[in-house]
């Protein structure tokens, strides 16, 4: 037997920073912020070996909160810089942070890529439906015909699904929480930190500020039973007060509510968020056509697929062996070379 030190402890104030959160009273990044302080601890995970990137936004302030190594980075870039860490350091845990405009706006290529690559990175999305920061112009997830400063006569534009967007996109973990449900945020968090690879996390993030109460219609508490659908891997997919409703696939494979009485419970799909196929998580991601509908929660996807890093170091660790370390200055000198005078 071997004598191993046991496993460090932390609390919430070892990852709680000395700066005051300068976000507007009653925003739920406050919400998001509390409930990552409370479950690092009971991850076993260590201040120094954690890092909080982001990009521009009040999602991005972040990094500020947390009493880690972190980096503010640039407008939409984070998932960029996230992924220049995540491959040279892959024993640090790497979270990313940005919101609805940030990710999805001009760092929309950024994030899908990071995703189709499988970079073993946590990506949290803070999904208000506005820009924020900039003092409510409407976002690529607005829905049409919001009246903004920018659309003072309404949107036009058909919003993103981020949901939809990562699946497409090919993340092995994908799902959804919300900002007043601190207990749900924290399971999802656990199970997002827990995959190796690509997670996505969209949360519906409430800005009281230029655009209160956007989830309302479905988050409130008094709401929830009705308007949540709580997707649970290997169980028939029901909701309700009473479970009395039911989510199919109709005859075009697209998911579709139901009373559970007028079809019976083995006609309701059966979540399988293992599923390669990710068309069936897909259908779920555009049940709703906004929060105002029932509208799935929870993990919509979780499947395996070799990282990125882990690939990628594998095979410099071959080219080493064969080539040796190799030159920088040879390496640029390889090729036909020029002096500008």
């Amino acid at each position: 037997m071997t004598d191993t030190a046991p496993a460090r402890t932390t609390t919430k104030a070892e990852w709680t920073s000395d700066q005051e959160p300068r976000w507007c009273p009653g925003c739920g990044d406050y919400s998001v912020l509390t409930a990552m302080q409370l479950m690092l601890p009971e991850l076993g995970a260590l201040p120094e070996e954690t890092v909080f990137i982001s990009g521009i936004g009040c999602a991005a302030r972040f990094p500020y909160y947390m009493d880690t190594y972190g980096m503010h980075s640039i407008h939409g870039r984070a998932p960029a810089v996230a992924t220049g860490l995540a491959i040279s350091r892959p024993e640090l845990d790497v979270w990313v942070i940005g919101g609805d405009g940030d990710m999805l706006s001009i760092g929309g290529n950024h994030l899908i890529h990071a995703m189709r690559r499988n970079i073993d990175l946590t990506i949290l999305l803070f999904n208000n439906q506005i820009y924020g920061l900039t003092k409510g112009q409407y976002s690529p997830t607005s829905e049409v015909g919001k009246i903004t400063k920018s659309t003072p006569v309404g949107s036009i534009d058909q919003p993103f699904n981020a949901v939809s967007v990562a699946l497409g996109a090919e993340a092995t973990f994908v799902a959804r929480t919300h900002d007043m449900d601190r207990k749900h945020m924290q399971e999802t968090f656990k199970r997002a930190h827990a995959h190796k690879g690509s997670s996505l996390v969209e949360i519906y993030q409430n800005c009281n500020v230029f655009n209160d109460g956007a989830f309302a219609a479905i988050t409130k508490k008094d709401k929830r039973d009705s308007m949540l659908i709580q997707l649970t891997d290997g169980e028939p997919i029901r909701f309700g007060v009473d479970k009395e409703f039911g989510v199919i696939s109709d005859q075009s494979g697209n998911a579709q509510v139901v009373k559970v009485d007028d079809v019976g419970e083995a006609s309701l799909i059966v979540h399988d968020e293992t599923c390669e196929n990710s068309s069936m998580a897909f259908a779920l991601s555009r049940l709703s056509s906004g929060p105002y509908e029932p509208t799935p929660m929870g993990v919509f996807r979780s499947v395996k697929r070799p990282e990125y890093a882990k690939v990628l170091n594998q095979q410099i660790a071959v080219a080493k062996e064969q080539n040796g370390e190799g030159e920088l200055h040879e390496l640029l000198r390889s090729q036909p070379t020029w002096i500008v005078e």
